[in-house]
């Protein structure tokens, strides 16, 4: 597996021949330059993990793509000039020798003042290669065993002593740190240094705020 974090929540993906971008929002910078994509993936609607601006072009330059969104965000991008699937949790879809599968159904809990919207994280499974959970912005996301975890670092809606406890119930080999672009370098270091510390025993770190492919077995 070779993953790019291309800043804040998104991911692009490349397992078992596949490339597939996860969450390009408006916090991203490079998704709109990627090409060759076999799937593009909305967990939610917020505009830090879809942006309707930039997502059109991204669209039209990847024809062959399959977009897959939570009920909500397949109605925003209808008219970006794509047939988009709507994810439900648990409804699995293959592309191409990628195992796609739909997690969780609900926003995390801002406050009273933010309503809750559709949120489905996903995982991706392909024979041979780690398995990596995006949960978007909920923490209750059931993805049962996976190798990978993308955690939100920091958000409106999250706590440090959230993400520690999301680490610890997930229980993965390693973390994708995401969900950091409201942080200065040394305030994003101190979180992540406390996930990493005490989210479980032999959790590996995999840093990927450089932007750089980075290949994880």
């Amino acid at each position: 597996m070779r993953v790019t974090h291309l800043g804040h929540a998104c991911l692009l993906v490349e397992i078992a021949d596949t490339r597939i971008l996860i969450d390009p929002g408006s916090f991203s910078t490079g998704f709109e330059e990627v090409r060759d994509l076999d799937a593009i993936v909305v967990t939610h609607q917020h505009a830090d993990h879809l942006d309707q601006d930039r997502l059109p072009a991204l669209i039209k330059a990847n024809r062959q793509a399959a977009v897959y969104a939570d009920p909500q965000s397949a109605g925003l991008i209808a008219g970006a000039g794509a047939d988009v699937v709507t994810t439900v949790a648990g409804q699995r879809v293959a592309v191409g020798g990628t195992v796609l599968t739909p997690v969780g159904a609900l926003h995390a809990i801002n406050h009273a003042g933010v309503p809750r919207c559709a949120n489905v994280g996903v995982t991706l499974r392909a024979e041979g290669e780690p398995t990596l959970f995006h949960p978007g912005d909920a923490y209750d996301g059931e993805p049962g065993p996976v190798d990978l975890l993308a955690v939100p670092v920091n958000a409106p809606w999250a706590k440090v002593s959230e993400s520690i406890a999301f680490v610890a119930r997930i229980a993965p080999v390693g973390i994708i740190p995401i969900h950091d672009a409201l942080l200065s370098v040394p305030g994003r270091a101190m979180y992540v240094n406390h996930i990493v510390t005490y989210g479980g025993a032999d959790l590996t770190l995999h840093d990927l705020a450089h932007g750089r492919p980075t290949v994880i077995t």
